[in-house]
């Protein structure tokens, strides 16, 4: 079923999944409706597809299962849109004074003459540009959002894709759908792939297969690999798109030469990469050989001074793996402290700070979730971030991040002690990042286990150093 009416009153809007009860004016009657609504405000005018339902305790709503943003179809409805904040530059005084200036004609003006704005009181020339641009990006990127919808992606995607391609978005993603791979995670492929099919593609067109062999690339990130067997990508998008391993090879061949992938030879298998994956394992390879080879500037001196004074102090006799651990992190700047549960790292992370915060030196403490901060936090009392308020990466969408973290500018760590505990969950775009933030000089000490939970993003971060014999590392258990 499918109503058209405005958005009078927002009852309740979950701020996380944009889950909304809202009051729903149409023609015929005032409605609540419910479902998930991102970006919308009162006064937007909506088109809704789904169906009435009958709740328990709150009577007849509709359900919405999808919904498209329309232009207001009356001068009411147009203030309101408007005024609503909508439009940057725009409240409710000069929402007013266009609609009496412009009437019927106001949609007009803002999308084909906004120089015109500038005749009502209080827009100059200049806000008149910018409050016309800032209504046609709004209205391009609803356009945007309903296309989306068909493939299953969010509308937190259509800003991206509106800045990449501007008001012609529709027009090229309808072109060549599979750009929608490059630009969003978790597209539907076979959704993407049905509808350029339809449009006549071949099903062996050069952009099917290697848009084919990237998707199968970017799925495997999805359970933390960097990289593929090349023969098992091959099996992968024989199935996926039906056509010969010929034109897969061919596919592989132009991707490389275009620097999209990167195929490695190892022990006589290949492996390949996304480009940006590899380089990503290049940089991580580089900052740790260089951090290692640094000068020992944060090197205590009578170390076995310091331990049997932290004993005396702490009242704990460390065991020899333990003492042999605190003299590889004095001796390093790199070190991995690896081990099960209840194998001592604990102990380990405890005397470090000890032993190194009484020399004067800064000890940074930090942990890639929040709640592994609050338990190495309780466990050594010493006050430990997340790696993201670290780095001060902030919120960034999962395909940026992604894509764009290793290109981006660290700021440098104040610290002369770096220690990440639980590091068998960082990714490698996150661990590059750090790296990039470390002074030289700096020592960083690696804690974690690699039986423990795995990053939900790409690489085997842990697991991968210590198997590299790259750093100097002490295992327990």
């Amino acid at each position: 079923m499918e109503i058209t009416g405005e958005i009078s009153n927002i009852i309740y809007q979950n701020e996380i999944n944009s889950y909304t009860i809202a009051e729903f004016e149409t023609e015929e009657e005032l409605t609540t409706v419910v479902g998930y609504l991102p970006f919308i405000k009162v006064g937007d005018t909506l088109k809704l597809v789904g169906k009435f339902i009958e709740h328990r305790d709150y009577g007849r709503q509709f359900k919405i299962d999808i919904f498209e943003k329309i232009i207001p179809q009356t001068l009411g409805s147009v203030e309101r849109y408007l005024a609503n904040s909508n439009i940057k530059g725009i409240g409710e005084i000069l929402a007013k004074r266009i609609i009496k200036k412009f009437g019927e004609e106001t949609i007009h003006v803002f999308r084909y003459e906004p120089e015109r704005l500038a005749e009502v009181r209080g827009i100059s020339e200049t806000k008149a540009k910018e409050i016309s641009e800032s209504f046609i990006e709004n209205w391009e990127v609803w356009q945007i959002v309903g296309f989306l919808e068909r493939f299953g992606i969010g509308a937190e995607h259509a800003k991206k894709v509106f800045d990449l391609y501007g008001v012609k978005a529709i027009e090229k993603l309808e072109t060549n759908p599979y750009d929608l791979i490059d630009l969003v995670r978790g597209v539907d492929f076979k959704q993407i792939d049905k509808m350029t099919l339809d449009l006549g593609i071949n099903y062996d067109n050069e952009k099917r297969i290697t848009s084919g062999i990237k998707y199968g690339l970017i799925k495997s990130t999805y359970n933390g690999n960097a990289c593929v067997q090349k023969d098992n990508l091959i099996e992968f998008v024989i199935k996926l798109l039906d056509v010969t391993f010929e034109k897969i090879e061919d596919g592989l061949i132009h991707l490389k030469m275009e620097n999209e992938i990167v195929i490695e030879k190892r022990e006589n298998q290949e492996f390949v990469y996304l480009y940006n994956f590899y380089q990503t394992e290049e940089e991580i390879a580089f900052y740790i050989k260089r951090l290692q080879k640094a000068k020992n500037i944060k090197k205590i001196e009578n170390l076995a001074v310091e331990l049997k004074r932290a004993e005396r102090i702490s009242g704990i006799e460390l065991s020899i793996k333990q003492k042999e651990a605190l003299k590889l992190i004095n001796e390093n700047n790199v070190s991995i402290i690896t081990g099960g549960p209840g194998t001592g790292k604990t102990t380990i992370i405890r005397n470090i700070i000890d032993i190194y915060e009484k020399k004067g030196k800064k000890v940074i403490l930090t942990a890639p979730t929040g709640r592994a901060t609050k338990r190495i936090t309780e466990m050594t009392g010493k006050e430990a971030s997340t790696l993201h308020r670290l780095l001060e990466i902030g919120k960034i969408d999962e395909d940026s991040f992604y894509k764009n973290l290793r290109n981006y500018e660290g700021t440098p760590i104040d610290g002369d002690i770096i220690i990440v505990d639980e590091v068998s969950m960082v990714d490698m775009f996150v661990i590059n990042y750090l790296l990039k933030c470390i002074y030289q000089g700096t020592k960083l000490i690696l804690v974690g286990d690699i039986d423990q939970l795995a990053s939900v993003g790409p690489g085997s971060v842990l697991k991968d150093l210590i198997n590299s014999r790259t750093s100097c590392y002490n295992p327990f258990g």
